[in-house]
C-alpha cells in the first residue's frame, strides 16, 4: 500500500469506529436480526338466541362465599388475536335456555333443604364435574377448567349443597330448575338437580354448553377458556363471555348487536376468585 493510500484510508476507519462506538454508548443498534357425558346435536333449523333478562345484580345467593378484592389482571400478551367477532354466527343450536328468572316477591333471604355435603364430598363433585367431557364428539378439545367450577361454586353458594335461593336456584351451583331441565333434554340426561354431586355436574356441563355456543359465535370455533386471551376490555375473551352469560344467561351476552357483558362486577369476582379463592386450598 502506497504512503499516499494510508494517509487517506486509516483516518477513515478511525472515524467510522468512533461512530460505532457512539451508537452502541447511545443504545442504538448496529446490526444483526374422564368420564365422557353423551353429547345429542341438534339437527334442527338455527334459532335466535333469546333475550336475557338482566337483573340489578347476581343472583340472591352470590357472594355467600367470602370474595377477595377483584384483582384479575389480564396478560399482556394473549396467546391468541383477541376480540370476538362483531356480529354472531348464526346458531345451531335449536332451543336456548330461558333467562334467570326474578326473585320471589317478599323472599329476603335463602332458605336450606336437607343435609349439606362437607367441603371434602363438594370438592371431590366440582372436580370430577370439571373433569368430564362434554361434547365428545362435535368438540372433544372443549375443557371446562376445575378453578372456573369451583369459583362459580363459591361465588354462587359459598359452596353450600343445600341452599336454595330466593330467585330458585339450587344447590352448589345455583342451578335453575329450568336450566337443569335445558340440559337434561340437550345432553340426553337425568341429573337430580337436589344431589350435589348431580347439581356440580348440572353446571359444570351447563358452563361447557356456554363455551360452545359463545365460542361458535363469536369466536369461530376457538374454545379456549384461557385468561391469557384476555385484554383489559371485559368482552375481550370467551371466559369472560361464559361468566357472565352463567350468571345472566346467553339471551343477555350473545346479542345482534355484538357480544355484551352485562354484569361486570360478577365477571371481575369469579375471575378474582378463579386464583385468589380460600377454597381453592380447601
Amino acid at each position: 500500500m502506497t504512503e499516499w493510500l494510508r494517509r487517506t484510508l486509516v483516518p477513515g476507519v478511525v472515524v467510522l469506529a468512533l461512530a460505532a462506538a457512539v451508537g452502541c454508548a447511545n443504545g442504538e443498534p448496529t446490526g444483526g436480526t374422564s368420564t365422557v357425558a353423551a353429547e345429542v346435536d341438534p339437527s334442527d333449523a338455527a334459532q335466535p338466541a333469546a333475550a336475557g333478562e338482566p337483573t340489578t345484580g347476581p343472583p340472591a345467593v352470590a357472594g355467600l362465599g367470602v370474595r377477595p378484592t377483584p384483582s384479575a389482571k389480564p396478560s399482556r400478551t394473549p396467546s391468541r388475536k383477541p376480540g370476538p367477532r362483531k356480529v354472531p354466527k348464526p346458531s345451531t343450536e335449536t332451543r336456548l335456555p330461558p333467562p334467570p328468572p326474578k326473585p320471589e316477591t317478599g323472599c329476603t333471604k335463602p332458605r336450606y333443604e336437607g343435609d349439606q355435603a362437607s367441603r371434602a364430598q363438594v370438592k371431590q363433585a366440582l372436580t370430577e364435574a370439571a373433569g368430564r367431557t362434554y361434547w365428545p364428539n362435535s368438540a372433544p378439545s372443549i375443557r371446562v377448567p376445575v378453578n372456573l367450577v369451583k369459583a362459580t361454586a363459591w361465588q354462587e353458594s359459598g359452596w353450600q349443597s343445600n341452599i336454595v335461593a330466593c330467585d330458585g336456584g339450587v344447590g352448589l351451583m345455583q342451578v335453575m330448575p329450568d336450566t337443569a331441565a335445558f340440559v337434561n333434554t340437550r345432553f340426553d340426561k337425568s341429573y337430580d338437580i337436589d344431589d350435589h354431586r348431580d347439581n356440580a355436574t348440572l353446571g359444570a356441563n351447563y358452563l361447557a354448553w356456554l363455551i360452545k355456543y359463545i365460542g361458535d359465535a363469536f369466536f369461530d370455533g376457538a374454545y379456549g377458556v384461557s385468561a391469557d386471551d384476555c385484554t383489559g376490555e371485559l368482552d375481550s375473551c370467551l371466559l369472560n363471555a361464559v361468566i357472565s352469560a352463567y350468571n345472566f344467561g346467553p339471551g343477555a351476552v350473545v346479542t345482534d348487536d355484538g357480544l355484551k357483558i352485562p354484569n361486570p362486577q360478577y365477571v371481575r369476582n369469579v375471575r378474582a376468585l378463579m386464583t385468589e379463592c380460600e377454597c381453592l386450598a380447601f
